[in-house]
């Protein structure tokens, strides 16, 4: 399944999304299947979810049932039960394979209110010019150093607007990248502490960040709907 968080609810945190997500499907009287042993839980897996704070178009999970189900009546019967910017987009058959095995990388938009476009592509360019950029990041092992350039497949400024999403007023530079899946993860917050390091740009406001989408890469450096492969698949449960 593809969800969405949009607007507020892009400050939803993981596990918070997560007790929402079992409450909707108890609310939809969705028949999810559940663990053996002593203390059973659905069988829900979640793939590469987006940071607190982020908003995504594109966001993963995958359910076990213990009987066949439309998708699309499932799609809309939890998109129902869940709160407005909590949206779920699609559902398909799994025909096989890990979903989490399909996630190679994401495409971001940073929008950077009070930031100047020429400032900005001063920054982009000496970030792709360096062969790495070192920064630092507390993760659950510690304080981490890593490089956030090698990740960064591409990364283009988008023509400014005047009114940057939620913020009418307000002149805005915007960033589009693509950031292939490492170990340790690079994301968007990585990317601009490298404009930093790279060429001193400190963004006078909090960016505003969006997954655009998510999946497997072509040769030209495209992301493919991780969902695509599995599209033939007529019910859930194989019917």
């Amino acid at each position: 399944m593809r969800y969405a968080k949009r607007g507020p609810l892009r400050f939803t945190s993981h596990r918070d999304f997560a007790r929402a997500f079992e409450r909707a499907l108890r609310r939809a009287g969705v028949p999810i299947a559940f663990s053996q042993g002593f203390t059973p839980h659905p069988k829900i897996s979640y793939a590469s979810a987006a940071p607190t704070g982020v908003a995504s178009e594109a966001e993963y999970l995958e359910i076990g049932l213990r009987e066949p189900v439309d998708p699309e009546q499932l799609r809309a019967a939890l998109d129902a039960a869940l709160s407005p910017g909590l949206d779920v987009l699609d559902a398909v058959v799994a025909q096989g394979g890990s979903l989490a095995d399909r996630i190679e990388a994401s495409h971001w938009r940073i929008e950077l209110p009070e930031v100047e476009p020429a400032a900005l592509e001063r920054a982009v360019a000496a970030f792709t010019a360096a062969e790495e950029v070192l920064v630092e990041r507390m993760t659950k092992q510690g304080r981490r150093t890593f490089d956030a350039r090698a990740a960064v497949m591409s990364i283009d400024l988008i023509p400014p607007v005047a009114t940057p999403s939620e913020a009418p007023g307000v002149s805005c530079a915007i960033l589009e990248l693509v950031v292939r899946q490492v170990t340790p993860s690079v994301r968007p917050d990585d990317v601009l502490s490298g404009l930093r390091v790279a060429a001193d740009l400190e963004p006078p406001v909090s960016p505003r960040v969006t997954r655009l989408a998510q999946g497997t890469l072509t040769a030209q450096g495209a992301i493919v709907d991780p969902l695509d492969a599995d599209r033939d698949g007529a019910s859930i449960g194989g019917r």
